[in-house]
Order: C-alpha cells, then sequence, then structure tokens
C-alpha cells in the first residue's frame, strides 16, 4: 500500500480553521475547502511510486483488479474528500450518466473550448455525490412540498414574492416547483435583488426556520439563488450522518467539515448562489422537481464493526470502522482499490501509521489489516 500526500485546494467558500484543525496544522489565512484524495487528472495524490494516476495507468489491473477494470475502465472510477465548508457552495445538481454523455458530446460538437466559462458538460460522465458529517454540517438538499415552501416565502410578507407562493399553492407538485423555479431565475435581475434584499432582511427579523437563509443571502446578497434555495429542505446533520445526491437533485453545503465521495467527474449544473454561469434551459433540463424528505443516512452496521453508507451508485462504497482502545484488529483485504482515511485517533496498518486527515491508497486483493483506537473511513467500489 502507499501513504497519499494530498492536495488542499483554496476555493473561496472553504473554511479557514476546519481542515488544518483536523490535521493539527497552522491556519494559513487563507481558505482550505477541500482535500482530494484519489486520481482525479485536476489533482492526484502523491504516493512514493509517483503521482496516483500514474501508478494506476502503469499496470491497472494490478493496482484496481480485474474484475473493476472490466467494470468501470482503467481508472479509479471516485474522488474521496475532506470537504470544509465556511461558507455556501453554489446551488447545484449534477445530470445522470445519459444526459452527462449527450451533453457532452453535445458541446463537442458544437466546439465548445472544455475551459470556457459557459461549458457545462466537461466529462461524460454522471456525478452522484455522498457527504458525510465530521462535525454538525448544514445543507440543502431537494424540493420541500410546494404547500412548505409556500408557507417559508409567504411568512417573510414581501409583496413581490406573492405571485410564487399562488404558483406553490398549484397543482400538479411537479408543475408547480418547475414554474416557481423558472420564474425566480429568469426574474428581472434588478428587480429580483431588491425582492432578495427585503427577503433576506425579513428572515433575520423571524430567525428560526429562516435563519439559514439570512446567512446565504449574507454571502451573496441580491443572488435569486437565496429564493430558489427556500425551495429546499433544509438539513442538519449530526456526526456520522450522510446525505446521498443524486442526479437532478438540487443541492447545497452550507457549513461544516465532512467527508464526501463522487464518481470521478466535473459535471455541475448551477441554480445559484454563485457568480459562475448559469444555464437556465439545460438546468430545467436536468432538474427532477420531486418534492419529498432529504433523505438522511445512518450507516447500517455489519458483524465485523463495519459501518457501511449504502447508495445505489456501484462507482464509489463508503463505510467507517470505529476501532476501540485495545480492540481486536480489523482484516480490510478486498478484491477491489480501497483508499483508507483516518479522521480520529490514530490508526496502524501494516509498517504504516495514519493519524486524522492521513490516508494510504490499497491496491487490490492486497492484504491489509488495521488495529489501534480511532476511526478510519474506507472507500471502494462494488463489482
Amino acid at each position: 500500500m502507499d501513504r497519499l500526500d494530498n492536495t488542499v485546494r483554496p476555493y473561496a467558500w472553504g473554511s479557514t480553521t476546519a481542515i488544518p484543525r483536523l490535521l493539527g496544522t497552522e491556519p494559513t489565512g487563507e481558505p482550505q475547502a477541500e482535500m482530494w484524495m484519489g486520481a482525479h487528472p485536476g489533482a492526484p495524490s502523491r504516493t512514493p511510486r509517483g503521482p496516483l494516476t500514474e501508478v494506476i495507468a502503469a499496470a491497472p489491473e494490478r493496482e484496481l483488479g480485474t474484475e473493476a477494470v472490466a467494470k468501470f475502465g482503467p481508472r479509479l472510477p471516485f474522488l474521496l474528500k475532506i470537504l470544509a465548508a465556511g461558507a455556501p457552495l453554489s446551488l447545484q445538481v449534477h445530470p445522470d450518466l445519459t444526459q452527462a454523455k449527450e451533453g457532452y458530446e453535445d458541446e463537442e460538437r458544437r466546439g465548445v473550448p472544455v475551459d470556457a466559462p459557459h461549458r457545462n458538460y466537461k466529462d461524460a460522465n454522471h456525478k452522484p455525490e455522498l457527504i458525510c458529517a465530521l462535525t454538525e454540517f448544514d445543507g440543502l438538499c431537494g424540493f420541500r412540498t410546494p404547500l412548505e415552501a409556500a408557507a417559508l416565502l409567504s411568512a417573510l410578507e414581501v409583496d413581490s414574492l406573492k405571485p410564487y407562493v399562488d404558483l406553490l399553492h398549484a397543482h400538479p407538485e411537479e408543475a408547480a416547483l418547475r414554474e416557481v423555479l423558472t420564474a425566480v431565475l429568469t426574474a428581472d435581475p434588478e428587480l429580483m435583488a431588491t425582492t432578495v434584499t427585503e427577503a433576506a432582511a425579513a428572515c433575520a427579523r423571524l430567525g428560526g426556520a429562516h435563519a439559514p437563509y439570512a446567512s446565504i443571502a449574507h454571502h451573496y446578497p441580491g443572488d435569486p439563488g437565496v429564493i430558489a434555495a427556500m425551495l429546499l429542505n433544509y438539513v442538519q446533520l449530526q456526526p456520522g450522518e450522510a446525505l446521498f445526491l443524486g442526479a437532478g437533485v438540487p443541492h447545497a453545503y452550507l457549513n461544516g467539515l465532512g467527508v464526501e465521495i463522487m464518481a470521478n467527474s466535473d459535471n455541475v449544473l448551477r441554480c445559484g448562489l454563485t457568480p459562475k454561469h448559469v444555464d437556465v434551459p439545460e438546468l430545467l433540463r436536468i432538474v427532477r422537481f420531486e418534492a419529498g424528505d432529504a433523505g438522511v443516512l445512518r450507516p447500517e452496521a455489519s458483524p465485523d464493526g463495519e459501518e457501511v453508507y449504502e447508495t445505489p451508485i456501484d462507482e464509489f462504497r463508503l463505510s467507517r470502522y470505529v476501532l476501540p482502545a485495545g480492540g481486536p484488529g480489523r482484516d480490510l483485504t478486498r478484491r477491489t482499490p480501497q483508499i483508507l482515511l483516518c479522521t480520529a485517533g490514530s490508526v496502524r496498518t501494516g509498517d504504516i501509521t495514519l493519524v486524522p486527515g492521513g490516508s494510504v491508497f490499497v491496491p487490490a486483493d492486497e492484504k491489509v489489516e488495521v488495529s489501534g483506537s480511532g476511526t478510519i473511513f474506507r472507500a471502494t467500489v462494488v463489482i
């Protein structure tokens, strides 16, 4: 196995303290948003044998296993991250696999440069995600029922929101949500900015269920995404709880530290809370206008102590082990590739000791045991 040396991405929304606190390092004063573990070409993990991308490319079947290569190709199909949100991320959705392939091929045919700011599809892959909270973690996930959204907006007593409230009382629910999101994102920018300002002031005055939206508006004043965000379920995860974000589900991470895993893709369509490009027609084609509970996940424990976060995705499988002091070691050998990440305590695997933030890549079929006292997350694939 190989100890990983990982890149921390300094996105503007990142916390300045959460990742340094986990790693036991001094804050730099700059945002530290995501630490990437994997073989994403944008920032592959480094190993004693070279970048993980090159290690896998040199012998994919040895590193990934023949079954994983047959199913996913000669690449690691997931990216593991530590994510630290100090401010809200953009409100966004991800395409399914068919939509991603169609969108990518269309933009390729039209000659849209892959690095163009208005490009929607950077690759032909889908991007399902799972976020597991390490601290209290605030987010938005999926649509509220239209009646719940109408009540939240109505309580603000902002005249320019009344047409949206009326639309949300219409039927069927899917059409009501579609019409309101479309109206919000296509409204006159100056009028919408005024509406958002009035709504933000009302949210701050009311507090309670409205408080998160006052905070969002503080970071994104006048952004129509503030109103769009009020259509979504607000969720506060406790440590160990998780959210699965499937294709077409609008979501945003607001604040907190977590372990995130996703299929290896950069495809994002934004709904707001961003200065970046928002392609409204394409966004509306991708969004699933289905109201319902956010679906907080809690791990399912197996007899050997593995706690699995069940998802319908084969490209990744996330689980954790909480190792008690003086407890037995655990055999984690699998016929698939693995990344092991320590988030608490001290865990030993082979001749490598992992402390919080430490990680290793374990090739398929390589014997691996863990022992010690702490928490370790295991990222692998389903074959």
